[in-house]
């Protein structure tokens, strides 16, 4: 990705002085002849990541929920039915013992129901209440109004780009860690 100056996009971090760039002219200078192009997208990947964690996503701290607990309700707002706690933990990346301590969590707040399966009582089977809905569909607008307020210092077409390069990367990682696809 060039940055419209024909420079690469880890030219730009290095001239802009970003904390990765930093990291890597700290190992250049410890193993000179050492490839850090990974670290310069993977290192900068990982740090925006925890720095977004960081912020812990206003609107979503204003309703009352974590980042985990919302893709929870997202999860089974999105997908518009019933979910098994294996399902939810399946489309929001999570663990089991995680997704079961979340649910107890929302349960308790009256977000979420469980009702057992007939045929096995060992199922449960989780959907939003009236109230999860509602929350949901109240914190989702703000929440994207959020995001794009935390992305406008980069341009439409970087963001569309960016958008597409990190696709890329996720069907690389996602196909190697044989996770089944869409």
């Amino acid at each position: 990705m060039t940055a419209g100056n024909g420079r690469t996009a880890a030219d730009s971090g290095a001239a802009l002085g970003d904390t990765v760039a930093q990291v890597v002219r700290q190992w250049q200078t410890v193993h000179p002849g050492l490839d850090t192009g990974p670290m310069e997208i993977i290192g900068r990947v990982n740090r925006c990541a925890a720095l977004l964690q960081q912020a812990e996503d206003a609107p979503l701290r204003r309703a009352g929920l974590t980042r985990p607990e919302f893709d929870v309700l997202g999860s089974l707002r999105r997908t518009g039915h019933e979910l098994t706690p294996s399902e939810i933990a399946r489309e929001t990346f999570a663990s089991g013992a995680a997704v079961t301590k979340r649910l107890k969590v929302l349960g308790e707040r009256g977000l979420v129901e469980r009702r057992g399966d007939a045929r096995d009582r060992r199922v449960a089977h989780v959907r939003l209440t009236d109230a999860g809905r509602d929350l949901v569909d109240s914190v989702l607008p703000e929440q994207l109004a959020y995001e794009t307020t935390v992305l406008s210092g980069v341009g439409t077409d970087h963001r569309r780009e960016l958008a597409g390069l990190l696709g890329e990367l996720l069907i690389q990682l996602e196909d190697r860690l044989g996770l089944p696809r869409p």
